[in-house]
């Protein structure tokens, strides 16, 4: 019970570290592709009207900053415990932290990477304001393929994230351990074999992929872990520094929430990761 007691009070005390948070349209003349919504459909993926950037300034940052692309099998967002529930914690350590609300692709699998794209973008044109020198992506569950899509298709250095936090992620596209929901969502149900491959990031690391905090339950039933095992694999296998955490329960998509029972586990295991990064 004390121990119950001590973590509430740590993270309700964060609360006190939020700033007011700054939206910023991705894309105020418009986005260079479509993916051919124009409403909300019933039974249909969720309608982006405007990509935005919802960012929380910290108020002393120590030179980090974090994109956060949120979960949902590339078909709806859950915005609130795998984005901004975490701004107050992140904000806590210095660290500037974004929510990225991502249009769905439904049908053009080139969208969320543009999106994704474009926020790391627009967090590096106001690196001075904010006193940004390192910008990171994260991601959960599709959000976290989402992430590490943009950490392996590298086309430039301003969208280049520096570092990759991952929490339960869909890693791959092959058929056999995907999830398949995340797959016909992005890629349609009978893509290539080459448009599979293209989209299974374990398949697309190089040396030159940035470093990795991965997160994930050996029970995941909805997206396996060896999602993230082979990631972590590949990481290692091209001498790119990575980090693995597994927990024994836990299942599927409890990004901020109180009731995973390794919550103090992996947000302590995180904070020291991010101190040691920022070195």
């Amino acid at each position: 019970m004390k121990k119950l007691m001590l973590l509430s009070l740590f993270f309700v005390s964060t609360l006190l570290s939020a700033q007011k948070p700054i939206e910023i349209k991705l894309w105020p003349d418009g986005a260079p592709n479509s993916n051919g919504m124009t409403q909300q459909v019933e039974n249909g993926p969720t309608y982006v009207a405007e990509p935005t950037l919802t960012v929380y300034p910290a108020k002393e940052s120590n030179g980090l900053a974090i994109v956060a692309c949120p979960g949902g099998g590339y078909a709806h967002l859950a915005l609130s415990h795998e984005g901004h529930d975490m701004a107050s914690w992140f904000n806590s350590q210095g660290i500037t932290y974004a929510v990225l609300k991502y249009r769905m692709p439904n049908g053009n699998n080139e969208v969320p990477l543009s999106d994704a794209r474009q926020a790391l973008r627009i967090m590096r044109q106001y690196a001075n304001e904010w006193s940004i020198r390192k910008v990171g992506i994260m991601g959960s569950s599709a959000g976290g393929h989402l992430a590490s899509t943009a950490a392996t298709h590298i086309t430039d250095s301003e969208t280049r994230p520096d570092f990759q936090i991952l929490f339960y992620p869909v890693i791959t596209m092959d058929p056999t351990y995907t999830h398949m929901g995340s797959h016909d969502n992005l890629l349609g149900k009978n893509p290539s074999k080459e448009l599979e491959q293209a989209y299974s990031n374990e398949l697309q690391v190089t040396s030159q992929t940035p470093q990795a905090f991965i997160l994930h339950s050996s029970d995941d039933d909805v997206v396996p872990v060896a999602n993230s095992v082979n990631y972590y694999s590949a990481l290692v296998k091209n001498k790119v520094p990575a980090s693995l955490h597994t927990y024994p329960v836990g299942g599927h998509g409890w990004g901020f929430r109180d009731n995973f029972i390794y919550k103090r586990q992996w947000t302590g295991e995180l904070e020291k990761w991010l101190r040691e990064i920022n070195k």
